[in-house]
């Protein structure tokens, strides 16, 4: 008789499954690099999905030189400023300074101070990096009033980062001086929320035998007499969904301003009024999930080497 295999169910990577307590995920700056001395990331909202009409530019493809059909992803992205600049000594936050001019909306999100303070001088000799506190300027979008913070590293040695810093303090930094078409972007976010759901569908366990007593879709055993508890390890119903993912090397097709191309009526969200990138494929999450767009972590040549001219833009 042939030994019985039972593989375990569920990736211990992602647990315990739950509810992510923030929508924006933390990331470790250090392992991802940019092409240009900006900021290493940006916020965005899924906006919906369309249908692009491009013509294919990929080396070795067998629809090269056609005009094609492909699915993109719209992800609107509002302007950001920045709230406050971070330091960093062996690895370790050594000094907070704020913005000098902050937007109102902010008092909805943390505590302002009262007394405006400008950027003082600092001697880069005593810190390692320094990345800032950014925060979307979504009432542009329609969206919403309350924006969204995220901490994003910055590009280029600290005198590049301490030059940004000064450059943007109180200025808008647009999509476009950050995302370039035919880059690669990790999207990093919430998946969209199932509820309370079974291990059927949290854990792809088989259905029973159709005869079976108290239930087809159960497990078999969830362990036995003693020790007298169910280990962690056994697939058992609870939350699904509102998990934090990421969908790494998305094609960015295209960055556009919505005044010049604007795309309207969108499925669960309507009109795209701020810049927006289009990205090949889908991201996760429903329409309105606020999003982290960041440079690719590791590029694939698969992926670097597509080349899509966009056309039109197909609903």
């Amino acid at each position: 008789m042939p030994t019985r295999k039972a593989p375990r169910k569920g990736s211990l990577q992602y647990w315990p499954r739950k509810r992510a307590s923030k929508f924006l995920p933390r990331v470790n700056w250090d392992i991802i690099s940019g092409s240009n001395n900006s900021l290493k990331g940006f916020i965005g909202y899924k906006a919906g999905m369309v249908s692009g009409f491009v013509k294919d530019e990929t080396a070795d493809s067998m629809t090269k030189g056609k005009k094609i059909i492909i699915p993109m992803t719209v992800i609107e992205c509002p302007p950001m400023k920045i709230f406050s600049i971070r330091l960093y000594k062996n690895g370790k936050v050594a000094k907070d300074i704020l913005a000098e001019s902050l937007d109102k909306e902010l008092k909805k999100k943390v505590k302002l101070p009262k007394e405006k303070k400008k950027l003082p001088e600092i001697k880069l000799e005593d810190y390692d990096k320094i990345s800032v506190i950014a925060y979307s300027v979504v009432k542009k979008s329609g969206l919403k009033k309350k924006p969204d913070l995220a901490e994003i590293g910055l590009n280029g040695s600290i005198e590049d980062q301490w030059n940004f810093v000064k450059e943007n303090i109180n200025k808008e930094i647009l999509v476009s001086e950050v995302l370039k078409k035919d880059e690669l972007v990790d999207a990093r976010g919430l998946t969209k929320g199932k509820g309370f759901q079974g291990p059927v569908k949290r854990f792809g366990i088989k259905l029973r035998f159709h005869k079976t007593e108290k239930g087809r879709r159960k497990v078999g055993s969830i362990g036995p007499w003693h020790p007298a508890r169910v280990t962690f390890r056994v697939p058992m119903a609870g939350q699904l969904g509102m998990f934090t993912r990421v969908v790494y090397n998305n094609k960015i097709i295209d960055v556009k301003k919505s005044t010049e191309e604007p795309i309207k009526n969108l499925k669960q969200y309507g009109d795209v009024k701020a810049d927006y990138v289009l990205v090949r494929g889908s991201v996760q999450g429903p329409a309105k999930r606020q999003l982290l767009l960041t440079h690719a972590l590791r590029e694939t040549k698969k992926q670097k080497k597509k080349n899509f001219e966009l056309l039109e833009v197909r609903r």
